[in-house]
Formats: C-alpha cells, sequence, structure tokens
C-alpha cells in the first residue's frame, strides 16, 4: 500500500546520509518531485525565449489561470481515479454536456444563475454515479465505460442545444471565469515600474514593472507562502517523528525559498494585471482542500490503498466497490465544474465545448507524477502538472503554433511522462 506522500519503508536513522538505501530512495523521490518542478521552469524559459520576453507579461500569466482553469479543476478529480486504478475518458464530453445544462437553465429555463449552478453540479454528480456504478458495482472495464459516456454525452450536447450556441449570461455567471477578486485594500505603484529595462539571464528576459499593483493579490501570495512553509515543516516533523527519510535542513529550506519566490513572482504578475482571477481562486481552495482529502482523512489514504492493493486493502477491511463508485461521483461533480468554467469563459455553451479536454486532463495528471499502475499520485504534482499544460497552451497560442501541430505536441509529451512511470515500474520490479 502506497500512501499519498509516497514514503513506505524506513530502514535507517530519520537523517539522510547515514543510510545508502534510504539515501537512494529519498534521491530518487526527490529527483521525481523536482523533475516535474523543472520541468514547467524549462516550459516558460523556452516560451520566454522564443516569444521575446511576451510570455510572462502580466496579461500571459493571468491568461494561464483564464484560459486553463477548467484543467486545474478537472485534474483532482482524475488524480483521484487514476490513484484508485482506473481512467475516466469521459471528462470532455461530460464538461461540454453539463456546461449545456447550465446554460439551458438560465437563457432558456430563466433560473437564477445560482440555482442553475448548483442543479448542474448535482447533474455532474448523478452522471458520476451512474458511471461509477458500471465499473465499481458491475465490473465493467473504466476504459469501456467512460469510452461509451464519451460518444453518449458528446451526442447528448448535440440534442440539449439543437446543434446551436446558447447564450449569452448574466455578468454574475460570467464573473466566474472572467471575474477577479475585488480589491480590499488599495493599490501601490510598482517599484519596478520607473522606466527601469528588462532583466536578462543570458537568453531568457524578464520584463520588470506594470501598472499599479493589487495589494490583495501580493497579501494572499505571502498569506500561500506562509502556509506552505508551515504545512512543509508540520510534514518533515511527523516524517521525523515516525523513522521516515528527510532531506536535511538546507535543503528543505532551499525547496521551499524557490517555491515561495515562486508564488510571490506568479502574485506579483497577477498583481500588476487586475489581480487574482476568481477562477484561481476557486482553483487554489480546492487544492487545498484536495490535500487534506489526501493526506490527512481515512477517505484519503483508503483511495490510495485501493489502487495500491485492491486485495490488500479488501482485507484490511476497505470497502473498495464504495471508493471506486465515490470517485467516480466526485470526477462527476468536478467535470460539472469545469463545464461551467468553460460556458462562463465563452458566455455561450456551444455543441464543441469540451472537445479534446480529456487529453489535457489525463496527461497533466500523468505528467504530474500519477502512476499508470495506480496508487501512486500527489495533488502538488497534479497541479504543477496542470500549470505546465496551461503554460503550454498560451505559450503555443503566442507563438501562433496551428491547433494541428498542438495536440500531436501535447500526446507526445503525456507519451513520454507515461514512459518514465513505466520504465521506472520495471527498473523497482
Amino acid at each position: 500500500m502506497t500512501s499519498p506522500t509516497e514514503p513506505t519503508t524506513q530502514t535507517g536513522p530519520t537523517t539522510m546520509g547515514a543510510d545508502p538505501t534510504a539515501l537512494l530512495a529519498t534521491l530518487r523521490r526527490s529527483a521525481g518531485r523536482g523533475g516535474m518542478l523543472l520541468a514547467l521552469l524549462l516550459a516558460v524559459a523556452f516560451f520566454q525565449i522564443t516569444t521575446n520576453g511576451v510570455m510572462l507579461k502580466p496579461l500571459n500569466v493571468t491568461n494561464v489561470f483564464l484560459q486553463n482553469g477548467y484543467i486545474l479543476v478537472m485534474a483532482l478529480g482524475m488524480l483521484l481515479i487514476i490513484v484508485i486504478g482506473h481512467i475516466d475518458l469521459s471528462v470532455g464530453s461530460v464538461a461540454g454536456f453539463l456546461g449545456a445544462i447550465v446554460a439551458v437553465l438560465m437563457v432558456s429555463a430563466g433560473l437564477d444563475p445560482l440555482v442553475a449552478v448548483v442543479l448542474t453540479m448535482i447533474a455532474g454528480g448523478l452522471i458520476g454515479a451512474w458511471q461509477g456504478f458500471w465499473v465499481a458495482y458491475l465490473r465493467v472495464p473504466s476504459f469501456i465505460v467512460t469510452l461509451a459516456g464519451m460518444l453518449l454525452f458528446r451526442g447528448a450536447t448535440l440534442w440539449m442545444l439543437g446543434g446551436q450556441p446558447v447564450g449569452p449570461f448574466p455578468e454574475s455567471f460570467r464573473a466566474i471565469s472572467s471575474g477577479f477578486i475585488p480589491e480590499l485594500i488599495g493599490t501601490i505603484p510598482d517599484p519596478f515600474g520607473t522606466g527601469l529595462p528588462p532583466i536578462a539571464i543570458g537568453p531568457i528576459v524578464l520584463p520588470i514593472g506594470g501598472g499599479p499593483l493589487q495589494l490583495t493579490t501580493l497579501l494572499i501570495g505571502v498569506l500561500l507562502s506562509v502556509v506552505v512553509v508551515f504545512l512543509g515543516s508540520r510534514a518533515r516533523a511527523e516524517q521525523i517523528k515516525y523513522g521516515f527519510a528527510v532531506p536535511s535542513m538546507r535543503q528543505f529550506w532551499l525547496r521551499n525559498a524557490l517555491i515561495i519566490f515562486g508564488i510571490m513572482f506568479l502574485a506579483y504578475r497577477l498583481a500588476g494585471y487586475s489581480g487574482l482571477p476568481i477562477v484561481a481562486l476557486v482553483a487554489f481552495i480546492l487544492i487545498g482542500a484536495y490535500m487534506f482529502l489526501t493526506l490527512r482523512t481515512v477517505l484519503g489514504r483508503r483511495v490510495y490503498a485501493v489502487g495500491g492493493n485492491a486485495k490488500a486493502a479488501l482485507l484490511s477491511g476497505v470497502n473498495s466497490q464504495r471508493m471506486v463508485f465515490l470517485t467516480f461521483v466526485n470526477m462527476g461533480v468536478l467535470a460539472a465544474l469545469g463545464g461551467i468554467i468553460i460556458a462562463a469563459r465563452f458566455n455561450s455553451a456551444t455543441p464543441k465545448a469540451g472537445y479534446g479536454f480529456e487529453l489535457d486532463v489525463i496527461a497533466a495528471t500523468f505528467v504530474g507524477g500519477a502512476s499508470a499502475y495506480g496508487g501512486v499520485g500527489t495533488v502538488a504534482g497534479t497541479v504543477i502538472g496542470a500549470l505546465f499544460f496551461g503554460v503550454l497552451n498560451i505559450g503555443m497560442g503566442v507563438m501562433s503554433i496551428p491547433i494541428d501541430y498542438q495536440f500531436a505536441i501535447k500526446a507526445l509529451v503525456l507519451l513520454v511522462a507515461v514512459y518514465f512511470d513505466v520504465s521506472s515500474k520495471n527498473k523497482d520490479s
């Protein structure tokens, strides 16, 4: 059985360097997590160079969240599906169908946006329950069930919309995807906005300076940095308490310094445009909730237990069928939220909404370190994977790469990510 934090055994002292076996295991885990973050940084650096410094402008940093918020949201549900040992190919079609439902409820039925959103989320849970029932209790392979669901809900979307877009929507609904949190404190002048030239680090150009900075967004960045350090320190103390190998304090603080720098740089760029997007705030809340679920709850540990070894979990008293069923219900609800975000973004529900989104969501999860064999994967890794694909989408858009090439590039990234997972598994066996 593999836990969300992935340490499973300890054969020596609690600090690195004492036991070669424990040291090697810790270094391999750290390399895996560092590799994901390094891939994200390399992608940002590549697009920053090839776009002549355009990639890191405040507008494009903001668009990473505005245009790809659905990936962050739905990847969290896909993580649990993959960890428990299954797959969901229908998420794009389900999101498109549920986006059509919320549109029809608001435009055709005239319902209040809040009521329409709640009913759509309930519909998403019912769709997840339908697919989860087939997988968990009727034991039909999830690949087949969700492939059928992909075709079914794609057709249902065409039927629901009559082949025509439905919109526009009220401004309060559109704010879900295109709005920003209100500035509660005030603004300050950008200290780098005094005519200073961009910073050049080799071939990488970092544009600095901009408009007034939103203090609320900067404060959120500071608070998030404090939370990251606190949770990291607490997790490290617990690992030492229970005898797990941990990195040295120097490595711990170096890693946290890099994370804090990344958070504050991101907050700085967002604050220089219009502040924190509402969709990003929703995603951050969900990320925190799912981190707590996977790391601190019995339910989360049971999901990993079933994915790591379903028979052993069953013998331990875990209801494997119920766990599988609940993960699909969860995926349905998050697909509904993703569909709502997509519809709000485009101010209409279209027959082709959600097309190809399953590739982004599944690929983000695998690139983030989830194993094709189940039982392995973290929320933090999935977030990095989702941000990687967000950067990839924005960067290729800025470079005006045709959509067919974009699909091909993302498919190759997914293939390479799964190859490394399979290769690592074969070496361990």
